[in-house]
């Protein structure tokens, strides 16, 4: 991927750990490393096209100039992510914060934080077979778009399906989407409880009847296995109700663990 750089843009600001830090301020140098495609913009010379460097310089000293944290591992963290979603072309970001008057009473160059974030593609399953079915899934969708950090890129078809598993008894409602995100998959999961929650979801009978069932089927090409989350899905290759809808916005979107496209696990399922 193509980047543009800002190297050691100089800011003065009230970050640390010290109250005198806060008070008085000092000079912090931020360095940026923006990855996107310049193509478009270099093959018609127009600025719209490309991130403005002077602007996300500009937007670097404001920011930091307007807040006041204690750790610059903080600093980082928050500035990146205003960075991410107000230049909405940057597909990722390094970023350093070097801090040359660090007070720790022994000579240095500098203390310095450099991190990188960037945004990422996550494949959600959604379904309910309680209520108003339509108006759960839609509030779910709304929720998620009204997120910061994250934006609905593609909603499936909402497709009716007979209950799955053996504890649940009403017809499902399902839908698949993609995700366009700057939360790790824990944080993803979280926001996905609480949209359950906001729900009235109640986990009473696994596999049973419920307003509303978020599940993360894949993110990016992570593989990850963990006591609360298991990505991709352990079973998404199996179920129908997932597969289908998914396979009309991300047909061609390959299983990180079994190598075969949407499309394909379907027509496999369907064959079986």
């Amino acid at each position: 991927m193509d980047k543009i750089k800002v190297k050691d843009l100089e800011v003065f600001a009230r970050h640390g750990a010290f109250p005198e830090e806060n008070v008085l301020g000092q000079k912090f140098l931020v360095s940026v490393t923006m990855y996107m495609d310049t193509r478009e913009a270099g093959m018609t010379d127009n600025l719209t096209k490309s991130i403005h460097y002077g602007e996300v310089s500009h937007f670097i000293k404001k920011f930091m100039e307007e807040n006041v944290f204690k750790l610059i591992e903080t600093v980082a963290e928050k500035l990146a992510r205003e960075l991410l979603i107000a230049f909405p072309l940057m597909e990722k970001l390094d970023l350093e914060i070097k801090k040359p008057w660090a007070p720790i009473g022994l000579p240095l160059e500098m203390v310095s934080v450099e991190i990188s974030r960037g945004w990422h593609l996550a494949y959600l399953g959604m379904g309910s077979s309680l209520g108003d079915k339509k108006q759960y899934l839609d509030g779910a969708v709304r929720a998620l778009q009204e997120t910061e950090g994250c934006e609905v890129l593609k909603v499936a078809d909402y497709l009716a399906t007979e209950p799955y598993g053996g504890a649940a008894k009403e017809e499902f409602l399902n839908s698949c989407m993609v995700l366009r995100t700057l939360f790790t998959p824990r944080e993803l999961l979280e926001r996905l409880h609480e949209i359950e929650q906001e729900a009235n979801r109640e986990r009473l009978v696994h596999w049973g009847d419920r307003t509303l069932d978020l599940d993360i089927l894949m993110y990016d090409d992570l593989v990850m296995d963990s006591a609360e989350l298991t990505i991709p899905h352990v079973e998404m290759h199996l179920r129908s109700f997932v597969l289908d809808p998914l396979s009309q916005i991300a047909p061609y979107k390959k299983h990180p663990v079994l190598q075969k496209t949407v499309m394909q696990l379907r027509s496999e399922l369907e064959n079986d």
